[in-house]
């Protein structure tokens, strides 16, 4: 036997155990690198208002927090709106199920030649093994929910608590990053992070002012037509539309209509000739104006980043895949140069005049020679 051959044998087991070991340890701090990764972008969302607040004289501890309790309150208003106008429709639905019943069971009754009863068909419900079976899995589910919601509580505080600690302690971040690199690969790395903030926080702050007028805007016509739960649904109408590329439109837009639908046929035609309208002055006058400093990122783009970051990361990475689409796109614009390009694919193409000039020229002088030879030809006989 070689004397090298135990030794091989030894690394490669050894780096085989190393391995199995790495995937392991990193399968089982995949959630925390994720929450790591959501608390990062979220810190970088947050700069520039905690650096604005720093400029003023404010620490940045308090302006974090600060900050901080801004965005805890915009979101807590967004899922309370919500929240209510979910319990409202939950606890009509439940108050007026009898009299749905009842008119079910008196058209049956009417027009099938049935003979059913509500109180006999409640007892038949109540005392039924499917009733005590669902009732039996619920009870038996309360603990698995129960933990499902702690779980959640949990990650929403790791996430917090990072997204804190990134946004108060950047500059010291900051440094010990590149305190470990060369003076010019500092450099870049300043640059790359200034990037990535400006982007990232320019392109979120922009979606949010966006958000805010086109919440306002659907208020104001929502609360002229009397549909009801008017402020919940603006808000709706002006996160999702937003927040969500592409289908945000068509999603935030689909619940106010069905809402007026229930009041009346023509408030809800209303509410969609509204809902069109304002989406065009949306796309052509305001936007262009709001996110003309910041990346205006294509609803194509927009849409398969979305897709990707789902693919790779779940729910995480549809929430991270736009900030980092838009901070990638802050990167081509700052490291590529560009080129203009004479014309384009609707416009004029002068390189095809220059091409055919090119190909006359050509040929008038291939046919000039031809035609010397030619001469030179019935010379020389």
């Amino acid at each position: 036997m070689p004397g090298w051959l135990p030794r091989a044998f030894v690394l490669a087991l050894g780096l085989l155990a190393a391995y199995q070991i790495l995937t392991w340890a990193f399968l089982r701090v995949l959630g925390l690198l994720l929450n790591v990764l959501i608390a990062f972008f979220l810190a970088l969302a947050m700069e520039p208002a905690v650096a604005g607040l720093a400029r003023r004289g404010v620490r940045r501890g308090p302006a974090t927090a600060l900050v901080s309790v801004v965005l805890l309150a915009a979101a807590a208003g967004f899922f309370g709106a919500l929240g209510s106008l979910f319990v409202e429709q939950v606890s009509r639905i439940v108050e007026n199920l009898p009299r749905y019943v009842s008119d079910v069971l008196s058209w049956s009754n009417a027009h099938l030649h049935t003979d059913l009863d509500v109180d006999r068909l409640r007892s038949r419900v109540i005392h039924s093994d499917w009733a005590r079976g669902f009732l039996r899995s619920g009870a038996q589910n309360v603990w698995g929910i129960s933990a499902t919601l702690l779980g959640g509580v949990f990650q929403l505080l790791t996430v917090a608590l990072f997204t804190f600690y990134f946004a108060a302690e950047a500059p010291r971040l900051r440094v010990a990053l590149c305190s470990v690199l060369p003076p010019a690969r500092q450099a870049e790395v300043l640059r790359a992070w200034e990037i990535a903030v400006a982007k990232t926080g320019g392109y979120l702050y922009s979606r949010a002012l966006m958000a805010l007028i086109s919440g306002g805007a659907h208020y104001v016509f929502l609360q002229l037509l009397g549909v009801p739960y008017a402020a919940a649904l603006a808000i709706w109408v002006g996160v999702v539309s937003q927040f969500v590329p592409t289908v945000g439109t068509y999603i935030g837009g689909a619940l106010p209509l069905l809402i007026a639908f229930t009041v009346d046929p023509w408030t809800a035609l209303w509410v969609l000739v509204f809902i069109v309208l304002y989406q065009q002055l949306e796309n052509y006058v305001l936007q262009p104006r709001i996110t003309a400093r910041t990346v205006d990122i294509h609803p194509a783009v927009a849409f398969g980043s979305v897709v990707a970051g789902t693919s790779l990361l779940g729910v995480v990475g549809a929430l991270v895949a736009i900030p980092a689409t838009a901070t990638l796109q802050g990167f081509l614009g700052a490291y590529v140069k560009r080129y203009d390009v004479p014309g384009d694919t609707d416009g004029p193409r002068p390189w095809r005049k220059g091409h055919k000039g090119r190909e006359r020229h050509a040929g008038s002088r291939s046919r000039e020679g031809h035609e010397g030879s030619s001469r030179w030809w019935r010379r020389g006989r």
